[in-house]
């Protein structure tokens, strides 16, 4: 027969009737786990609300700033913000918890360096455990973009050849990576991305952002535009992310400097244990 020791470890109580579950034990857990989620969505709340949100003429001079006075390559940064992508995704929606399998992603890329960003999420999405395809429609000829086009090829990851309808983009991808146009965009969208994003706007399945949706005033917002569940924010983010509505909005990219931060008010969270995302909402 079991001692009491032993009865306590197994999570029972010996009582004058004998033998019942602690089910308080369990309800405590529960309690706790509760609490530590309640507090957590606290304090993202409170960090959105007091992190700077920069405009389009400070946010260019953060990226140059971070070029020249600090040494970064254009590719480092890509790096790190496409590593940031992927990682706010899985965190967003999981392999578990997908419903349509394999699990697909489709990620559509720009010309320019947001498609950069998309190009390197797409190759850590892959080592993930999930199965992206890029649509790459307008492929600059520089070097450090064909090498990260090269990079995704080895990785065996499918490059479409033109847009798949709403429906057939619906029924076999999970999710859409929005990588076509970043902070620096202006103007009237170009073909072939016009049609691009009015697919987009009919497509069902959650579409995430990279830095900016794409077709959005970087500091307006675009309430016609698409309405992504998810935005990731890089560095800091932009005034448009204010008119965000999705579910969750991500902040990547841990490699601010503390006297670049400082300089600029960016007022950055504290990201937890070894991130490289802090969820703001």
């Amino acid at each position: 027969m079991l001692g009491v020791r032993a009865l306590l470890g197994l999570g029972l109580l010996v009582t004058s009737r004998g033998v019942s579950v602690l089910a308080h034990r369990g309800a405590y857990a529960h309690a706790c786990e509760n609490t530590y989620r309640v507090s957590s969505a606290r304090q993202a709340c409170t960090m959105a609300s007091t992190i700077k949100y920069l405009g389009q003429e400070e946010a260019q001079r953060i990226d140059e700033e971070l070029f020249s006075e600090y040494s970064f390559s254009v590719d480092q940064l890509m790096e790190l913000a496409g590593l940031s992508c992927a990682t706010a995704v899985t965190k967003g929606y999981p392999l578990q918890a997908l419903i349509k399998s394999p699990p697909r992603v489709l990620v559509i890329c720009g010309p320019g360096n947001n498609g950069g960003d998309g190009l390197v999420c797409a190759r850590h999405l892959k080592l993930f455990g999930y199965e992206p395809a890029v649509l790459y429609p307008k492929r600059p000829n520089k070097q450090l973009f064909q090498n990260l086009t090269t990079q995704c090829e080895k990785m065996e990851i499918n490059f479409l050849s033109e847009m798949p309808e709403a429906d057939e983009i619906d029924d076999v991808y999970n999710v859409v990576v929005d990588a076509i146009f970043g902070f620096s965009f202006k103007g009237a969208v170009r073909e072939p991305f016009g049609r691009i994003l009015s697919t987009l706007k009919k497509v069902t399945i959650p579409i995430a952002s990279v830095d900016i949706p794409s077709g959005w005033d970087v500091e307006q917002g675009s309430p016609d535009g698409i309405q992504p569940d998810m935005l990731i924010s890089l560095t800091a983010p932009k005034k448009a992310a204010e008119h965000f509505k999705g579910r969750y909005h991500y902040l990547g990219g841990r490699f601010v400097p503390p006297a670049l931060e400082k300089k600029y008010g960016l007022r950055l969270p504290q990201y937890p244990g070894t991130e490289c995302v802090y969820q703001l909402s």
